[in-house]
């Protein structure tokens, strides 16, 4: 991890290795679980006001080393490091510029994640209501709610995509992820503990909503 340049915005070298440390114990767990196939998938943590750390692109997201996270600042550019953030850098740095209480974002192409997707892309979302594990995500205290999942269209043009993101943040309640349409899920959360809970919570919920799609032929 080499010194951010001089005219840059400086960040704290001590969290910069906490949040490695941190992203690399978490998504070596999500892999081995199948969840970041093929190099697929990108992880961030907020390290303060003006920087998160970040996987670098291409990455075998089951083997990474402190020289696979680097730093980058809320327009998505590296800082630092001679390093090719994740292209879809804007989704995470969207949300930790937008919410100062985001923490950590998850992004994983589970396979039920992805098959979701492409079924519920479509009707543009994915209600879940009923289930009990509904209070893992934050400010829910019941089952008796509902929890409703966008599935926005897939494009390789990140600003296109982050505008369709900010447009869904401004019209929609408080909402702890998204799918992309044969993609994958975003989820985040006030640190990496609640961010997980809630990449956790979708995915049993999404697995259930699967389960019973077969059953109900």
């Amino acid at each position: 991890m080499s010194a951010p340049p001089a005219n840059a915005v400086p960040y704290d070298r001590d969290a910069l290795r906490r949040a490695a440390g941190e992203i690399i114990t978490n998504v070596r767990e999500l892999a081995a679980a199948g969840w970041t196939p093929a190099t697929s998938s990108n992880f961030s943590r907020r390290l303060d006001q003006d920087h998160a750390a970040i996987t670098v692109s291409g990455r075998d997201k089951g083997r990474l080393t402190e020289d696979d996270i680097m730093v980058v600042d809320w327009d998505g550019k590296a800082v630092g490091s001679d390093h090719r953030p994740s292209a879809e850098t804007l989704l995470h740095t969207q949300l930790y510029k937008r919410f100062d209480d985001v923490g950590c974002v998850l992004h994983t192409h589970s396979p039920n994640q992805t098959i979701a997707s492409r079924l519920y892309a479509g009707a543009g979302r994915l209600r879940l209501d009923g289930y009990e594990l509904l209070k893992a995500f934050r400010g829910n205290e019941t089952h008796e709610t509902e929890v409703v999942v966008p599935v926005l269209q897939n494009t390789q043009d990140m600003h296109t995509l982050a505008a369709q993101v900010d447009c869904l943040l401004d019209r929609q309640p408080p909402i702890w992820g998204y799918l992309i349409d044969g993609h994958g899920l975003y989820a985040w959360g006030r640190d990496m503990a609640e961010a997980r809970r809630h990449l956790e919570a979708f995915e049993f919920l999404i697995g259930c909503e699967l389960e019973l799609r077969k059953l109900q032929r």
